[in-house]
């Protein structure tokens, strides 16, 4: 059985996190990824270098520069046998440039062509620059948070914007190849890293309509608390059984009654009942508790630090492998790639996607493909 992608091609102009991460995804189900660099290279190189050497693994590295004519020509020679084209610009560039999406999809029909910004190619805001934080801010995640206390970086650790459009751009991309198989046609996809937000935002804005604003955050048996050592537990008892369950093991008969047996008789009172519960865990240090809480099966554990998702033995994700960091697929399928080589340096595969000398017969997309060794 062949891999998910195998013998898809990707043209990857991104840079940073959101495009790489998603053509990195494409990787890991088979495809075959060619990353673009400019001269210089991905800024991430410099800037994030841990974070290059993360979504970038598996990935043939060669420098065009696009604002030259044979820059433009070279690119446009890989786009002629090319699947799909992963982007970052702003709006407006790849057409000054001459690799926009009507340009190639002439050389190339087939072309599914994904566009992944900030804000999207037409709006108020589409011009405008920003990162993920900015992102979380105008998508409205932010405003699920509480206001940090002055001179505290406000964030929520894990850069959810970027992410979320590298998700939908991956989606976006399988579902596209589906439809290439009976329309014979590629597409373009303008994926919008604060649409992707807006999306995720579903949940919390259904509860809203539903509840009002006062009730959004309002979750009684939900949320961190500290114990008596300084720990912090991390408590998920929504249900009405998990409710049971966790006041019996505190002890705390007086929220057990048939006044608080529903979750909406409990949100209703959720200051009180944070009051209690905050109160009954500093009584005890956080091993105690969770000893106490797991054995009664209710939903609780406490914080993993970052570093230590480096050294878990056996983890079905994470990984070494000389010093670099490996993250798998995170979903079993057959004949998916082996772990792949490290992130590449800056141009280590100009040999491999070189245009053909004079005078040699020219392929289909201009360009002679050199293998490894050869």
């Amino acid at each position: 059985m062949q891999s998910p992608l195998a013998g898809v091609r990707v043209v990857d102009l991104s840079e940073l996190l959101p495009g790489p991460y998603a053509t990195q995804l494409l990787g890991d189900l088979g495809a075959t990824v060619i990353k673009v660099e400019r001269p210089g290279g991905d800024n991430a190189r410099a800037i994030l270098p841990g974070l290059f050497a993360a979504v970038n693994r598996g990935k043939d590295s060669i420098v065009i520069d696009l604002k030259t004519e044979d820059g433009v020509r070279r690119l446009h020679g890989l786009v002629a046998e090319a699947d799909v084209l992963v982007e970052g610009f702003r709006p407006g560039v790849a057409r000054r440039l001459r690799v926009d999406y009507p340009t190639l999809a002439a050389i190339n029909p087939r072309l599914i062509y994904v566009s992944l910004t900030g804000y999207g190619q037409a709006g108020a805001m589409a011009d405008q620059p920003g990162h993920d934080l900015n992102y979380l801010a105008a998508s409205g995640v932010l405003g699920l948070y509480p206001t940090p206390e002055p001179g505290r970086p406000y964030g929520i650790g894990l850069p959810v914007g970027d992410l979320a459009g590298s998700m939908f751009a991956v989606v976006s991309v399988l579902a596209a190849l589906m439809q290439r198989q009976t329309s014979g046609q590629g597409q373009y996809l303008d994926v919008a890293i604060t649409d992707a937000l807006k999306h995720w935002m579903t949940p919390r804005l259904g509860m809203l309509l539903a509840d009002g604003p006062g009730q959004l955050g309002q979750r009684p048996g939900y949320g961190l608390f500290t114990c008596a050592d300084g720990g912090v537990l991390v408590l998920g008892a929504i249900e009405d059984h998990f409710w049971r369950r966790l006041v019996a093991v505190l002890g705390l008969e007086a929220l057990a009654g048939p006044d608080l047996a529903t979750y909406r008789q409990r949100q209703a009172r959720h200051e009180a009942i944070r009051a209690q519960l905050e109160a009954a865990f500093r009584r005890e240090p956080l091993a105690v508790w969770l000893a106490r809480l797991q054995a009664h099966d209710v939903p609780a554990n406490g914080v993993t630090a970052p570093e230590a998702m480096l050294d878990a033995p056996d983890d079905r994700v994470l990984g070494r492998s000389g010093g670099s960091l490996i993250a798998r697929f995170p979903v079993a399928m057959p004949a998916l790639p082996p772990d792949r080589r490290a992130s590449p340096a800056l141009g280590a595969d100009d040999a491999r996607y070189r245009p053909e000398p004079a005078g040699h017969k020219t392929s289909p997309a201009g360009l002679v493909a050199v293998e490894a060794g050869a």
